[in-house]
């Protein structure tokens, strides 16, 4: 690891990513990407490279538009299967979280998170994404179908992967998990630190502050 440290540009609206962050000690700003996640496809897909895609997507929307800075991206699905299978993403409605937690119930699922770091400008072309994942697995115990109406009342499940916030109301469904706990929250802070330090900056434990985004 170097001994440089910069500013990051985080390219995430999630309220989640916004309190893990500080947590790796660097001066940082958020800007929320523009950029269009598209619905996961249908049919099975890699779903580390799926997951390190829509990050490095994120990442590069923000980049191209102001030009500067490190700018980090991230993005969080779930699925029933491991390496190759269907996503789960943000539920659509209510009704496709019905269905989401209905197939997590009593079951093993995996969380992935892909995390793409793009370098600041040199010249006139946008630096190529530096990108990372992490795979979690978690065991949920049996919901009945009250339990996931009223889960599904507090409108927690409506913008997160799977339907499902591990920090949140939906703890107590969880029984184990299997890897790191806060890729399930959102990010992955230990193959984030990773990840910067193969791009030479520096990252540490302590309190820094967040300055205001564009």
């Amino acid at each position: 690891m170097t001994d440089r440290q910069v500013e990051l540009i985080l390219a995430s609206t999630s309220p989640r990513r916004h309190e893990l962050i500080p947590l790796l000690g660097l001066p940082f700003r958020i800007v929320a990407s523009r950029y269009e996640e598209p619905l996961p496809p249908a049919e099975p897909v890699d779903l580390a490279r799926f997951a390190m895609d829509l990050a490095a997507n994120k990442a590069g929307e923000v980049s191209r538009r102001l030009r500067t800075g490190w700018v980090l991206g991230a993005d969080t699905l779930v699925s029933l299967d491991t390496d190759v299978g269907v996503a789960l993403a943000k539920p659509i409605d209510r009704a496709d979280a019905r269905r989401m937690l209905e197939l997590l119930s009593g079951r093993a699922h995996f969380v992935y998170t892909g995390v793409a770091l793009v370098p600041e400008w040199t010249d006139a072309e946008q630096p190529e994404p530096v990108c990372t994942f992490a795979r979690t697995r978690v065991w949920f115990r049996d919901l009945s179908s009250e339990m996931i109406e009223r889960y599904i009342s507090t409108g927690e499940p409506m913008d997160k992967a799977g339907a499902y916030g591990a920090q949140g109301y939906a703890a107590p469904f969880i029984e184990r998990v299997d890897g790191d706990f806060y890729n399930v929250v959102g990010l992955p802070l230990c193959e984030t630190g990773r990840l910067l330090e193969r791009c030479g900056l520096t990252w540490q434990s302590g309190a820094p502050r967040a300055s205001a985004g564009g």
